[in-house]
């Protein structure tokens, strides 16, 4: 069963708003491509999503900044613990010059599967790496601070945080169709089609670590998605997880720039698998991305109350000076 095709995207809890703007178009050096607000619950958040020029599955990173109305957690076992973007070989004495320009927290350069890999943080917490990659082709955004030859591609992998593998090596190699493919110290290496950028999760066994929140909250990765072509590759998988005997598998929801299921994998990380015929030009045109609050249609008569309730944000929409 390989249904999926790889990473979709990933959603993670922050503090600020126009300090995650920051984050991710000028440090990171992502594009928005999406500014809409939380489809559940009834708060006012924003939900900001993060990409390359195309907005591509495999690029994506999504945002719940949750300063305003005072969510809490922490981070622990049983989580996303690191999300790991793709970059050029060569390159990561840039970004530690640059993260280091921005007082960005990082660590010593080390090698994990044979890759050189840079730690670097959020400010709310959040835990990235730069892994190079020579063989990673997908396309980038660029900006006046950083250039094509050190550009973010896209995710090359996820590391997830659990006290007992087993289970979860159950879980992605019989419930998902990914194949285990090697060890490096604590972390297990699995793969789907191929492997590749956006096609690797490293397990991390981490026995001793308590148990960090399922909840959104700050500095809490909250999901990942993987990516399936429609609605009927994504009911095959949802059949055969409850099958396994994973019966909290969802219902199908409709999250306007795809459809999605979510299941709780024994470790604790919360999955979700979304589709990719929908997209995010659904609502606006491919060169008008990022420019406008973007409501649903069934938050629509909420409109001025959202806007009056969020946090005012400030953009760069054009950052990209190379063609």
């Amino acid at each position: 069963m390989t249904q999926i095709t790889g990473i979709h995207h990933l959603t993670s809890g922050v503090a600020g708003a126009q300090e995650d703007v920051d984050f991710f178009t000028k440090i990171v050096g992502q594009k928005l491509v999406k500014q809409t607000v939380l489809f559940d619950g009834m708060n006012p958040v924003y939900h900001l999503y993060y990409a390359n020029r195309q907005a591509q599955p495999g690029t994506v990173m999504t945002t719940l900044p949750f300063r305003q109305i005072g969510y809490k957690g922490y981070r622990g076992s049983g989580q996303i613990k690191t999300v790991c973007y793709s970059v050029p070989v060569g390159s990561l004495n840039f970004w530690r010059d640059h993260f280091g320009k921005y007082r960005v927290t990082t660590e010593k350069v080390v090698e994990r599967f044979g890759r050189q890999v840079l730690w670097f943080t959020h400010p709310c917490g959040l835990e990235f790496e730069m892994v190079e990659d020579s063989q990673d082709t997908t396309d980038n955004w660029v900006t006046e601070e950083i250039s094509d030859d050190a550009a973010v591609r896209g995710f090359h992998s996820v590391a997830w945080s659990v006290r007992d593998i087993e289970e979860t090596e159950r879980f992605l190699v019989d419930g998902l169709g990914f194949k285990k493919v090697g060890v490096d110290g604590s972390y297990t290496r699995f793969q789907i089609n191929g492997g590749g950028a956006q096609r690797l999760i490293d397990v991390c066994h981490e026995p001793d670590r308590k148990q960090g929140t399922w909840g959104f909250a700050p500095g809490v990765v909250h999901h990942m998605a993987f990516a399936v072509p429609t609605e009927k590759e994504q009911a095959q998988i949802k059949d055969h997880l409850n099958g396994m005997g994973f019966p909290d598998v969802s219902e199908v929801k409709d999250r306007n720039y795809f459809h999605s299921v979510y299941v709780r994998s024994p470790g604790g990380v919360l999955v979700e698998i979304a589709t990719t015929d929908i997209g995010f030009t659904v609502d606006e045109a491919a060169e008008n991305l990022g420019e406008k609050l973007m409501i649903p249609p069934w938050w629509e008569y909420r409109r001025k109350e959202l806007i009056d309730a969020l946090e005012p944000i400030q953009v760069p929409l054009h950052a990209e000076t190379v063609e």
